[in-house]
């Protein structure tokens, strides 16, 4: 009787630490496809709506990944759940590789549409050329005092760079000016915008040449 006993003891732990296997090989496979579904659904996001909640994203991919890691480790398929674990990591890591280059790229682009407003002041529109067709007869000199004044007043902190933007900005305004002399420009404000011009000249040529200098001396450092 005892033999019995024992021997169906020793069977019910048996089929308890099977079902015990069991039930953690399931949860790491549930885990593993959690994990493998979430990586999905952030994929498909786009970038704008992606970075805007990207704090709570990586939250959730941290805390998936977490437990799909731990739970992996108890089950005899960890082999297969590993790979399907690292396909899911590959492609979230990729995903955010580009998402981030997406945005340093669209923070440029920002950048250099808020230094340009401020040099062309309020009116600029960036359509993404340099046609400038926003300017006309009766703002173009206001165009030009806005440029040259902003100018004036910030030359001290441009890099050689902006000095570069500047200068591609200023002979846009000026290609422009040719178009707008012939919708009738006045005499006032022709005179008026040569004077600004004489004016800008000398000052692009001096600072833009001490940027120059300042950068390659820092470069030697």
């Amino acid at each position: 009787m005892k033999t019995i006993k024992l021997t169906i003891g020793i069977c019910s732990l048996a089929l308890l630490f099977a079902s015990c296997k069991d039930e953690k090989a399931e949860m790491a496979k549930q885990n593993v496809q959690e994990y493998t579904n979430y990586v999905d659904s952030v994929a498909t996001l786009e970038y704008a709506k992606a970075y805007s909640n990207w704090e709570s994203i990586e939250n959730g991919y941290n805390n998936h990944k977490s437990i799909a890691s731990v739970t992996i480790n108890d089950t005899e398929e960890k082999a297969t759940l590993q790979e399907n674990l690292d396909d899911a990591t590959l492609k979230y890591e990729t995903y955010k590789t580009t998402l981030l280059a997406e945005k340093e790229k669209e923070d440029i682009r920002t950048s250099k549409s808020n230094f340009r407003k401020t040099l062309l002041g309020p009116n600029y529109n960036d359509s993404g050329d340099m046609a400038f067709e926003w300017i006309n007869k009766d703002n173009i000199l206001n165009v030009y005092q806005t440029f040259v004044n902003t100018v004036q007043t910030n030359k001290d902190s441009y890099s050689r760079e902006d000095w570069d933007e500047i200068k591609l900005l200023y002979e846009a305004i000026d290609t422009r000016k040719n178009t707008v002399e012939n919708q009738g420009l006045t005499s006032s404000d022709n005179r008026q915008i040569a004077a600004l011009k004489l004016k800008f000249a000398p000052m692009y040529t001096v600072n833009r040449m001490g940027a120059k200098s300042e950068e390659n001396a820092a470069a030697k450092e």
